[in-house]
């Protein structure tokens, strides 16, 4: 974040007054914003010795803003988390990243009961929040590799993957993204998705900061909310889920009230072209469907001036310099149309994954490609068109749930005997979360979310359906067969009309 620290502090020189952060509490100028980011890096400074690692409770604010660029000042790396965080995940992270100090507010150090024998250094920072820190000299960022930003991602597995990724990469996407978008500069951005992604890390913060505009902030998800900011702030671009742009367009008055953005991106989960241009239409934008991952950021883009069925039905183009491609089960690409495995390669590529304090290299194929894990196909024209996951994920709302870590959480029930949780479609998210239970004792949705409450299981991975069931499908050779297990599920919810 040296980078951008760096531009901010010539910003604050030359023109101090230029707001830098819209958020909940008002506007806060560049000048404002920079000397509390300098604040918070004396702070450091004073109670640890060297460049740290940062752990930061990431929210909606100008605070995020200043301690990125406090981090970058220190020439440290940061490390996003959500409020939401439980501490399981905080002790995760704690694991993965071993910072040199966590800034939150009281509440959230409470929550995830810091340590205060191990970060035993206290100061009070930005207007309240608490930094706490272990003295001394810390860990370095040498052992990042190049490393300034990580985030924690739901995966595709059942630990949460902590992407450590540099601060090219993230120049490299937001400055290809401002490019294709046609963004000018100064041009207002909304950072509308929570700051503790990746993806929204560099697309919601870095990229605004580094066009010279302002950040327009939703601290809180409300779509009429949302729409009334965007219009008074005249925004020009943001990127959302498909959920999230689908729900601006169901606020009643919406219509032709986006006319001051020049696009909207759209990605991170499964998209309906129909529902998308009705949405679009009635919004008096254009949305661009785009593929990319936490691993590889945004690598994939349609351009405003594209036909509606490019942008809204296919997944764009590589950016420039990046290689997306499609292989067969030899490895071998395959011929333009036909389905296999998505691969890229490319400058906004991560540098691994957090593990015991340093990134754990990916695994790349021989001549430098990250397999994605998600089925696809390219056209003549080079578009993707991104078809569904090699592996078991439902992507609700734009998050991705791991079937597996779900199915073990329900097996543990005391009152299901075997279980299989599966997708059901849904206009509005995408996909919800359903799962058919064999039961010795009767349990229903209630009782199954009571019950994985009290185990502690993330409320965001609840089943939304339950279904009680005499047996499993299964195969020839008795193997659950899931895709009849989808089907069934699926009509199930349309026979009993079962409203999540």
């Amino acid at each position: 974040m040296r980078k951008l620290a760096q531009e901010l502090e010539i910003r604050a020189a030359t023109d101090p007054d230029a707001v830098l952060v819209v958020d909940g509490t008002g506007d806060h100028t560049v000048g404002e914003v920079v000397a509390a980011a300098r604040r918070l890096a004396d702070a450091l400074g004073e109670v640890t010795d060297g460049a740290p690692t940062v752990l930061l409770q990431a929210d909606n604010t100008w605070r995020t803003m200043a301690t990125a660029l406090a981090v970058g000042m220190r020439g440290g790396l940061v490390t996003v988390m959500s409020h939401h965080a439980t501490r399981g995940e905080f002790e995760l992270a704690l694991e993965d990243v071993a910072p040199d100090a966590v800034v939150a507010s009281p509440e959230i150090v409470e929550r995830w009961e810091v340590d205060e024998g191990d970060l035993a250094a206290y100061r009070e920072v930005l207007q309240g929040w608490d930094l706490r820190a272990r003295p001394g000299t810390t860990a370095g960022v040498e052992r990042w590799g190049g490393g300034v930003a990580i985030a924690m991602t739901s995966g595709s597995t059942g630990r949460p993957k902590c992407v450590v990724q540099s601060e090219d990469a993230l120049r490299y996407a937001a400055r290809t993204t401002i490019d294709l978008v046609g963004l000018r500069p100064g041009d207002p951005v909304a950072a509308l998705v929570p700051l503790s992604s990746v993806a929204a890390f560099c697309f919601g913060l870095y990229l605004p900061a580094l066009l010279g505009g302002s950040q327009v902030c939703l601290e809180k998800w409300n779509p009429a909310e949302a729409l009334d900011l965007m219009e008074s702030r005249r925004v020009a671009w943001t990127m959302l889920v498909p959920t999230m742009a689908l729900q601006l367009s169901l606020v009643p008055g919406s219509e032709g009230r986006l006319s001051s953005l020049r696009a909207m991106t759209v990605g991170g989960g499964p998209m309906n072209a129909v529902a998308l241009e009705r949405a679009e239409r009635a919004l008096g934008t254009r949305f661009l469907r785009v593929f990319g991952m936490s691993e590889c950021l945004g690598h994939t883009s349609p351009r405003p001036d594209d036909d509606a069925s490019v942008r809204l039905g296919r997944d764009g183009r590589p950016f420039p310099g990046t290689d997306v491609r499609v292989v067969g089960e030899d490895g071998r690409p395959v011929a333009p149309g036909r389905e296999g495995r998505l691969q890229v390669s490319g400058p906004s590529l991560f540098l691994g994954y957090a593990r015991e304090g340093r990134p754990q290299r990916p695994d790349l194929t021989d001549d430098g490609f990250l397999p994605t894990g998600d089925l696809g196909r390219i056209d003549e024209g080079g578009f993707l068109q991104v078809s569904g996951r090699e592996k078991q994920v439902i992507i609700r709302g734009g998050r991705n749930i791991d079937v597996n870590e779900v199915e073990a959480a329900l097996a543990d029930l005391p009152q299901v005997a075997q279980v299989c949780v599966v997708p059901v479609p849904d206009e509005l998210l995408g996909e919800r979360v359903a799962a058919l239970l064999v039961t010795v004792e009767p349990i229903d949705l209630a009782g199954v979310q009571r019950g994985l409450e009290a185990a502690g299981f993330p409320k965001a991975k609840w089943p939304e359906v339950v279904h009680v069931v005499p047996d499993l499908p299964q195969n020839r050779v008795g193997k659950l067969n899931r895709s009849e297990a989808v089907a069934l599920a699926a009509r199930l919810v349309a026979d009993r009309a079962v409203s999540p």
